[in-house]
């Protein structure tokens, strides 16, 4: 996992106009391991088809899909880390990795260029993050009415489970390569039998209770 909670970006494209409409979105808020991911996302003129909820899409639709949104959009992604998360909470946290996301996002198409951040959900980093300083608008599951947030949940989904995969070489008893570290029954009992990991957020009721 990424040594820090620094922005982690790339992007594809020449430069835009200013007024950029922004798609953002997070994974890996409810399970007890791993850091929270972020992606920002601004469609390019042909972004790929199919884009929806990165929930209800299969883990092969999602793979076919990163591809083709990292080579025709710009985007950028925010990581927030498991100390961060039990230092901050996880709302805090989410929100400050969303504005690492979008702050690396302009950070590539130049200053101004963002009009407006479309998050996911019913808050907004905005008075809640202190980087944040953007003008944004909360779109209650906008990852499935909304491309451009689409597109960000499929990026920040993707990302952290390759986190949670190369995670899980170094500890194999969690199964995070399948549950990407939710607290599933086999996570709870690996838990339980070896203890927490350092990438366990000890902040949160059920890694809590494991450790006494």
């Amino acid at each position: 996992m990424p040594a820090n909670g620094r922005p982690v970006s790339a992007g594809n494209g020449s430069p835009l106009q200013s007024g950029l409409i922004v798609g953002v979105d997070e994974a890996g808020r409810g399970p007890l391991a791993g850091p929270v991911v972020a992606a920002a996302v601004v469609l390019g003129p042909q972004p790929p088809k199919g884009l929806a909820d990165s929930k209800v899409l299969s883990g092969a639709r999602r793979a076919r899909l990163e591809p083709l949104i990292r080579e025709t959009c710009h985007w950028a992604l925010g990581v927030a880390e498991v100390e961060e998360i039990d230092r901050l909470n996880i709302f805090a946290a989410t929100m400050l990795a969303m504005t690492r996301a979008v702050a690396a996002l302009e950070h590539q198409l130049g200053e101004s260029a963002i009009g407006m951040a479309l998050i996911d959900g019913n808050m907004t980093p905005a008075k809640r993050c202190a980087e944040w300083r953007w003008q944004a608008r909360a779109i209650v599951k906008g990852d499935a009415t909304e491309p451009c947030i689409s597109a960000a949940s499929i990026l920040a989904k993707e990302h952290r489970d390759r986190l949670m995969r190369a995670a899980a070489t170094d500890f194999p008893h969690y199964g995070w390569e399948r549950n990407a570290g939710y607290g599933t029954a086999e996570h709870m009992a690996a838990l339980r039998q070896h203890g927490a990991s350092p990438h366990h957020r000890r902040s949160f009721a059920p890694v809590a209770a494991v450790l006494g």
